[in-house]
Order: C-alpha cells, then sequence, then structure tokens
C-alpha cells in the first residue's frame, strides 16, 4: 500500500470520502510515554501525521489557577482525527487523553 498526502480543494456542496491511514492508537500513546520520559522539546511527523510534545515547565500559564504548566503532547489534525495527551496533574501522574475522530466515517 502506498500512502500519501494530498491537498483537497474546497467546494461548495462537495464533501470527498477519501482513504486515510490512522495509526493505532496505542502505539501513539507508547510514543508519547517515550518522549515523556526523555523530558525533552520534539516536533515533527511520526505515522504520516505531524505532532509535537512539550516538557512540563514551572512557569505559570496566564490566566490560569495552574501553578505549572504541564507537558502536552498532540498529534493529527483538529475536525479529522486528532489525539492528545496532557500531564495536568504532574510529569509523574497519569495524563489525561482527548481524542476527536468526528472526521472519520464510521464503517456499517
Amino acid at each position: 500500500m502506498l500512502t500519501v498526502k494530498v491537498r483537497i480543494p474546497q467546494r461548495a456542496n462537495y464533501s470527498p470520502i477519501l482513504p486515510l491511514a490512522v495509526p493505532d492508537v496505542n502505539e501513539v500513546k507508547a510514543f508519547a510515554k517515550h518522549l515523556h520520559s526523555l523530558g525533552k522539546h520534539w516536533q515533527g511527523e511520526i505515522f504520516g501525521w505531524q505532532a509535537e510534545y512539550t516538557p512540563e515547565r514551572r512557569k505559570k500559564p496566564i490566566g490560569s489557577k495552574m501553578k505549572f504548566t504541564p507537558a502536552d503532547f498532540w498529534i493529527g489534525e483538529s475536525g479529522i482525527w486528532f489525539y492528545s495527551v496532557m500531564w495536568e496533574h504532574g510529569k509523574s501522574k497519569g495524563p489525561v487523553e482527548f481524542l476527536d475522530d468526528r472526521g472519520i466515517v464510521k464503517q456499517q
């Protein structure tokens, strides 16, 4: 199988449905956990999708009651397929996960 990237032109009253390679979420979780164990910023492409990991920072987020900026990882494109993990309870606690797969047409 050949996996390619395409740009879909926007047209009124037209919504193409195309095959798309979506990674196994367990593999993505393992990759995010590995990056978190290293604790260093990473940005690039993995599993065919743009992704980024940002380690925890001591700086308090602007307008937040949090006392630090949590580590986070994201991959994908919001509205199509997007997965994120945030260690909002601290770097040694379990993360909070979010999956946006609303762009995927469910198989019957």
